[in-house]
């Protein structure tokens, strides 16, 4: 507080003290109520310096609170930046390594990144099988807690039905087809909320894919499962394969397998063919495009095709 102001309030106490008004005690002497008067002036004094304080402490409260919270979404828009080169660069082990010290976040970007790394982890040969199906798990909730957070998140769909038919390994056929609905309705919201994302779009291409070409005793338990049990087409497959080739081409291998699988199928040897070269002559980054790569080979060879 200026000089001034504590001077010009010490004045009026003095001032008020002086008038020596005997009756605001009820009893005693002109020097209790100076005394008394002199006490409130010193008490209203101090009550405005602490009132200036507390409004100089609000302004500082808000002032860091702003710049915290700047400062947070820089730092997740770092964490981002910085998962998806790993994510880009196959970086598995280093790309769990750095999101899995998130794993209480409330974002829900941070968090459909971290359940696609907990799953990709899970996926790779070397790790061991107890720690795969701990990932695995692991992987769902951490979608499933995206999507809580944000239900507009096309991501938060896409891994979380890829986390859930995951999960349906350990639990068993009957499980993994009674989520069959739930899986394909949300590759299709995260498709709404994302008509460009091709990889989704492929997903359903796989889901299709796998119900049309279901062995009987499983399509007897969905049947047991379902008044309308799950069903599709390879002509309905080979759609959102050509879809998703659409929208990005060669943009996985696995697209590319699944267009040469669906086609040998529909009886299209020679587009089937051409399709499965493609896909073996795909550049190999990951352990999947390593499963791709023989996986064609195997069928190309098996059609008399010099590999």
């Amino acid at each position: 507080m200026a000089a001034g102001a504590r001077i010009s309030l010490q004045n009026w106490g003095r001032r008020l003290g002086r008038s020596c008004i005997t009756g605001l005690t009820g009893r005693g002497s002109s020097r209790s109520v100076s005394t008394h008067v002199q006490g409130k002036g010193a008490l209203l004094e101090k009550s405005f310096v602490l009132s200036s304080l507390s409004v100089l402490a609000i302004g500082a409260y808000r002032w860091k609170s702003r710049h915290a919270v700047i400062y947070a979404s820089i730092k997740v828009e770092d964490v981002k930046e910085e998962a998806d080169y790993l994510y880009g660069a196959a970086e598995t082990e280093k790309l769990y390594e750095l999101l899995s010290q998130y794993g209480d976040s409330t974002d829900a970007e941070i968090l459909w990144r971290l359940a696609r790394a907990s799953r990709d982890l899970a996926q790779l040969s070397k790790t061991p099988p107890d720690d795969k199906k701990r990932l695995v798990y692991e992987a769902r909730e951490f979608a499933k807690k995206a999507l809580e957070i944000n239900e507009s998140c096309s991501a938060a769909h896409k891994w979380y039905a890829i986390c859930l038919s995951d999960v349906g390994d350990y639990e068993g056929m009957k499980v993994k087809i009674g989520n069959a609905y739930i899986i394909r309705d949300h590759f299709q919201r995260a498709i709404e909320l994302n008509p460009n994302d091709a990889t989704t779009i492929h997903l359903i291409g796989v889901w299709c894919y796998t119900f049309a070409d279901l062995p009987w005793y499983q399509n007897k338990i969905a049947a047991a499962l379902f008044a309308t049990p799950p069903s599709s087409t390879f002509d309905e497959a080979l759609i959102y394969f050509e879809m998703a080739e659409e929208v990005d081409p060669n943009f996985y291998s696995k697209n590319l397998l699944y267009l040469g699988k669906t086609f040998l199928k529909l009886k299209n040897n020679e587009l089937a063919l051409q399709w499965l070269q493609k896909a073996k002559d795909y550049p190999v980054r990951t352990e999947e495009d390593k499963a791709v790569y023989k996986e064609a080979t195997d069928i190309l060879k098996s059609y008399g095709v010099k590999v």
